[in-house]
């Protein structure tokens, strides 16, 4: 299996890809010089909690918090880009997040959010009634309003405009950027079916297909996926300008001038900048 990880890495970065790898830890000691020297551009480690002794008892794994911070020290050395991937729950004090994050060796942190919509993918296994993550809506919206607080703290990958965007979606209000999922984003799980994504009912088709699957561009905005509203809002702009020049070529420059000119493209273009120095620190290690 180990051999196996080194072969998909090495073989992504063959490809011109730039493969990150997500972990809970407990191996890397082993593993982190063989999966550098096969090409990793990214580790992500899952953390649970600001506490590493209630992390460990909850993921059963003592010890894991030592072997989390030699994992890193070895990455960090050979310039790999660390992240703690943290799923919002009722284990985070968010205050005493970074001190924990930075003890460990983390550059940055990204935060999932606890999902509300049933998978449609059969490649993942989750439950949203974990008492965990059963948030009611005001407590998920102070948890995220806690994240947000957190910038000034500790580097956070979540744009601030996609983590309002997630505030609406929960209480119910409309958001501000659709979903690129199906355009310019997928999923592709272990049986090479391309969806949507995991929230999507059944998949787009195979991904030899992926040419000829027609493109979704629907405004979906049905989940509160954090890798899906997150790239959603940062290619925003992008997709807005690429949209405004095929209607000025065209002849549409009414429509083409009120797609840039939108609140949503500003908010847009400020995450980007604002993300500016984490994104191109990711895309240098390459």
């Amino acid at each position: 299996m180990h051999r196996a990880i080194d072969g998909l890495i090495s073989d992504a970065r063959s490809a011109g890809m730039r493969p990150g790898l997500v972990t809970n830890g407990w191996l890397l000691p082993q593993l982190i010089g063989r999966l550098v020297a096969a090409g990793l551009a990214t580790l992500l480690v899952s953390i649970d909690s600001h506490s590493i002794g209630e992390h460990e008892r909850n993921r059963g794994l003592p010890g894991v918090g030592e072997r989390i911070r030699q994992g890193l020290t070895v990455a960090r050395k050979h310039g790999v880009p660390t992240l703690a991937s943290v799923t919002v729950n009722r284990l985070v004090r968010y205050e005493a997040l970074p001190e924990t994050l930075a003890d460990l060796g983390f550059d940055s942190v990204i935060f999932s959010y606890p999902r509300r919509q049933p998978f449609g993918s059969s490649s993942l296994v989750y439950s949203g009634e974990s008492r965990l993550i059963d948030f009611d809506s005001a407590e998920l919206v102070r948890a995220l309003e806690a994240i947000k607080s957190l910038k000034g703290r500790f580097p956070v990958m979540n744009p601030s405009p996609s983590i309002d965007d997630i505030q609406r979606y929960v209480r119910g209000e409309e958001q501000m950027f659709a979903c690129v999922g199906g355009y310019k984003y997928f999923y592709l799980d272990w049986n090479l079916n391309i969806w949507r994504c995991e929230a999507w009912s059944k998949p787009l088709g195979s991904v030899f297909d992926l040419e000829r699957i027609p493109d979704c561009r629907d405004r979906c905005t049905a989940c509160m996926m954090a890798c899906y509203r997150d790239t959603s809002t940062l290619m925003h702009a992008a997709v807005a300008v690429s949209d405004a020049a095929a209607a000025a070529a065209q002849g549409r420059l009414g429509e083409a001038v009120q797609l840039v000119f939108r609140r949503s493209v500003a908010l847009s273009l400020g995450a980007v900048a604002s993300e500016l120095g984490q994104i191109s620190r990711l895309a240098r290690h390459a």
